[in-house]
Order: structure tokens, then C-alpha cells, then sequence
């Protein structure tokens, strides 16, 4: 027990001295702290105010700088009115000058102003008095002198204005002629197509004359039969070893002629062998037709017909016009058409489509009543083609307008085919009527004395009456002989008109 109490007594003493060791020690840290703080506190009060000095030196500095500058700036600004002064004196004073010099030419030009009004006056006066004595010399009043002057002056304005047009007229001649030259000539050197002789007959040759008689068979079955299914006639004479078929419609009459070359190469000719190879014939003949179209169209490189326009193409391989092979011309035309057209920049397959169609009439115009050019512009409206390659077709012979370029081409080249040598061949009734109406086309204008065609109806040479034609007024003679010939008369290729002015000076030695 009473060590009990003894340790309480000393916990209890030791917490009493610890209690108050503590307190001595934070007496003692405060008491530091406290110095510690007054320290700071004098220490900063004196860092503030050496700061503060020197911030005070700084803006009196700043101060001082702007000042100094100010007045600078302001001094420059005073030099530069000032020099704008000295200028718009300077420049008031150049006015001033100006304005007293526009002054001084003002009163000038009225003082000249009266001087010429005066002169006016007087001339006015002058030219009155010359006035009515050229009225009272020539015997005329001025309007009347007026008119005779306009009259001279017209008539010879109408003069150079002839000249100048022939002029003119001749350069685009020559210009003009130059490059269809070029064109015409490299469009045919680049086609050469074949033709043949039209015809309207065919000959088979037979191996003996006895041949004959089985042809016409007993009481002439056969030649019977075989005109009834052909429609063509045959004709049997003295020929020797020959028989004539002869006919308009050149496809029946090609097989007429392969049906009667297969009845003489096989020997048996009755009326029923008859039927049967005429009937295989026409097939065979329906084929070529096509076969001749299918190979035009490749030739020309046309693709996209109708079937039914390819096998009209084909039909005018047996059609012939004037000695001349339409297939063969419609190619050429195509051709030719195409070779223009690339050279002028035009649209070449527009130009070769419409040359092939453009004579596709002729392969019905016998089945059909109108022209050609007709026949074959309602064939193409009906197999669906463009209104453009109608239009060239119905406008190739000038029957329509023209209403695109390739159709006048179509025309060109249609010409271009037919006239080049050997192409065509023309009766001689035909050829001597042509002529003559040439030549009445050109005698009927007045002033014509005389009128020859020549180079086969190429040329028409007209003299005309010197003292009623002067030499520009036969230039407009010979443009309206070439208007009335190309409204009057039908020809192939072109027409040379020449007018030929003579003065003959005749006199005698007595």
C-alpha cells in the first residue's frame, strides 16, 4: 500500500514539473518569436522605403523622357505646318497667275470671235454674189446645178463601186477557187470508183443455134413460161448463138439471165425445171442485193442503217443512170462527201450517211410515182434517219433548201461523180437541146449580139454591142446570164459564162 502511494506521489510529482518545464519552454519560444517578428517588421519597413525611392527616381525619369520627346514631336509638327504653308501660298499664287492668263485668253478669243464672224459675214456676202453669177452664166438655179452634181457624182461612185466589186469579186475568185481546188482535187485523188455502160439488154451466148428451139420449146411452152415468171422479154433472131433478154427492170432481167445460163448449162428446159430455177434464182438475187449492201455499207464505214435501206442499197448495184453505176456513185458520193467534209471540218459520218442515201430513191422510183430525191427522202423519214441526212437527200438536185453544210456538200460531190471523165454518158438529142437553150438564155438580154456554147455546153462565149455595153456594165451582163442559167437550166458540173466587149476601128485608104 505505501508503495502504492509512493508511485502516485511521483507520477503525480512528475507531471506537476513536466507541466511546468513546457511552460517555460513556450514562455521562452514566444518570447523569440516576438524578436523574430519586430526584426521582419523593421526590416521590411526599411526595404519599402528604399523601394519606394526608387521608384519615385524611375517615373521622374519617365517623366523627364516623355517631356523631352513631346517637345520634339511637337516642333516637327510645327516645321511641317509651316512647309505646307509655304506650299499652298506657293500654289495660290500659281493659280492666280492662271486665272489671269485664262482671262487675258478669254478676252482673245472674243476679240477673234467678232473678227471671224465678221469675216464669215463678209464671206456669206461673197459667196451670194458668186452664187448668182454662176446662176446668171450657167443658166441654171443652184438646185438645179445641185442635181447635175449629184448625178456626176453618183454616176461616178456607181463607176469606182464596179470597179471595186470586180475587184473584190476577183480575189475571192481566186481565193476562193485556190481552196476548192485543193479540196475538190485531194477528195478525188483519194476515190477512184469503177462504172459501167447502162444498158437496158442482156446477151446470153449459147453453145450451138440448136439451143434455140429447146428455149422456146413445142409450140413456144417455154420461152412462155419463162417470160411469165421473169416479166422480162427474150428475144430470138438470126444472131448466131445468141439470145437477147432485154427489159427496163434490170433485177428481173439479171434473172432472166442467170435463170436462162442455168437451163442451157443443165439441159433440161420444160416449164416446171423452168419454175424451179427461177424461183432459186430470185433468192440467189435477193442475196447479192443484200450482200452488195452489207458491202457498201462496209466500204464506207456506215453503220446503224435500217436492214430494209441496206438491201435498197444493194438493189442499186442493177441500176444504172446515164452509163453510170448508181451503187458505184452512191459510193463515190459518199466517199467524196466525207474527204470535204473532214477538210472543211464539217461532220464526216453525217457527209459519207447522207452521200450513200442521197440516190436510195432510184432503188423503187419505178415502183413509185415523184422524183428520186423525193422517193429517197420519204424512205429515210420512214426508216427513222436524222432530219439533216432527209434534208440532203430531198435537196441534192435543188429541189429544197438547203439546211446544213454537208448538204451542200451531198450536192457537190453528186456533181463531182457524174462529170468526171468517162463517168456519164449523155444522148445526143438531149446534149443538142441543152446547148440551144444555153444559148437562148444568153441571147435573150439586151445588148447581145451573139452567143456561142462551146467545150460540149462547158462554156458559152456572148458578144455583146460596144456602144450599148461598156466594160463594167458587161460584168453585171454576165452575172445575170449566170443567175437565169442556174434557174433555168438543169447541166452537170458548172457553166463558164464569158462576155466579150470589142471597139473596132474601121477606116479606108481612097
Amino acid at each position: 500500500m505505501d508503495n502504492l502511494l509512493l508511485i502516485l506521489a511521483a507520477f503525480v510529482i512528475g507531471i506537476g514539473g513536466g507541466y511546468f518545464i513546457r511552460k517555460l519552454i513556450a514562455e521562452a519560444k514566444i518570447s523569440s518569436a516576438e524578436s523574430e517578428a519586430k526584426r521582419i517588421i523593421e526590416k521590411a519597413n526599411q526595404e519599402s522605403n528604399s523601394l519606394k525611392r526608387e521608384k519615385q527616381l524611375e517615373a521622374k525619369e519617365e517623366v523627364h523622357r516623355l517631356r523631352t520627346e513631346l517637345d520634339k514631336e511637337t516642333k516637327e509638327r510645327r516645321s511641317e505646318l509651316q512647309r505646307l504653308e509655304r506650299r499652298l501660298m506657293q500654289k495660290e499664287e500659281s493659280l492666280d497667275r492662271k486665272i489671269n492668263n485664262i482671262e487675258k485668253k478669254e478676252e482673245d478669243l472674243r476679240h477673234k470671235e467678232d473678227e471671224n464672224r465678221a469675216v464669215r459675214d463678209k464671206l456669206d456676202k461673197l459667196h451670194n454674189q458668186q452664187l448668182a453669177e454662176l446662176e446668171r452664166v450657167s443658166g441654171m438655179t443652184s438646185e438645179e446645178a445641185k442635181d447635175h452634181l449629184l448625178q456626176r457624182v453618183r454616176e461616178e461612185i456607181s463607176h469606182e463601186m464596179i470597179v471595186m466589186v470586180k475587184e473584190i469579186e476577183n480575189q475571192a475568185k481566186e481565193e476562193g477557187e485556190k481552196k476548192a481546188r485543193e479540196i475538190v482535187t485531194t477528195a478525188i485523188q483519194r476515190c477512184a470508183a469503177d462504172h459501167v455502160t447502162e444498158s437496158t439488154v442482156s446477151v446470153v451466148n449459147l453453145p450451138n443455134d440448136e439451143m434455140k428451139g429447146r428455149i422456146i420449146g413445142r409450140e413456144g411452152r417455154n420461152i412462155r413460161a419463162l417470160e411469165t415468171l421473169t416479166g422480162i422479154d427474150l428475144i430470138i433472131d438470126d444472131t448466131p448463138e445468141a439470145v437477147i433478154i432485154s427489159g427496163f427492170d434490170p433485177i428481173r432481167r439479171e434473172v432472166a439471165r442467170l435463170s436462162l445460163e442455168k437451163l442451157v448449162s443443165d439441159g433440161r428446159i420444160h416449164p416446171a425445171r423452168i419454175e424451179e430455177i427461177v424461183e432459186k434464182t430470185r433468192k440467189e438475187v435477193e442475196t447479192q442485193i443484200k450482200e452488195e449492201g452489207e458491202r457498201a455499207t462496209f466500204e464506207t464505214r456506215i453503220s446503224g442503217l435500217h436492214p430494209e435501206l441496206v438491201f435498197l442499197i444493194g438493189k442499186l448495184r442493177f441500176r444504172t443512170s446515164y452509163g453510170q453505176n448508181v451503187l458505184q456513185h452512191s459510193i463515190e458520193v459518199a466517199h467524196l462527201a466525207g474527204m470535204m467534209a473532214a477538210e472543211l471540218g464539217l461532220d464526216l459520218n453525217f457527209a459519207k450517211r447522207a452521200g450513200i442515201l442521197h440516190d436510195i430513191g432510184k432503188a423503187v422510183d419505178h415502183e413509185t410515182e415523184g422524183s428520186h430525191a423525193q422517193i429517197g427522202a420519204d424512205l429515210a423519214k420512214k426508216f427513222k434517219e436524222s432530219p439533216g441526212i432527209v434534208n440532203a437527200i430531198a435537196a441534192h438536185h435543188g429541189d429544197v433548201e438547203f439546211e446544213t453544210l454537208e448538204a451542200v456538200l451531198i450536192q457537190s460531190a453528186d456533181a463531182i461523180s457524174a462529170v468526171r471523165p468517162g463517168a456519164r454518158r449523155e444522148t445526143l438529142e438531149a446534149y443538142i437541146h441543152r446547148l440551144e437553150k444555153l444559148e437562148n438564155i444568153a441571147d435573150s438580154f439586151e445588148g447581145v449580139e451573139k452567143s456561142y456554147a462551146i467545150h460540149a455546153g462547158r462554156e458559152i462565149r456572148i458578144l455583146v454591142k460596144p456602144d450599148r455595153i461598156d466594160d463594167y456594165t458587161s460584168i453585171q451582163v454576165a452575172r445575170d446570164i449566170v443567175k437565169k442559167i442556174e434557174s433555168e437550166l438543169e447541166y452537170p458540173g458548172q457553166i463558164k459564162v464569158t462576155v466579150i466587149r470589142e471597139t473596132r476601128a474601121v477606116d479606108y485608104a481612097k
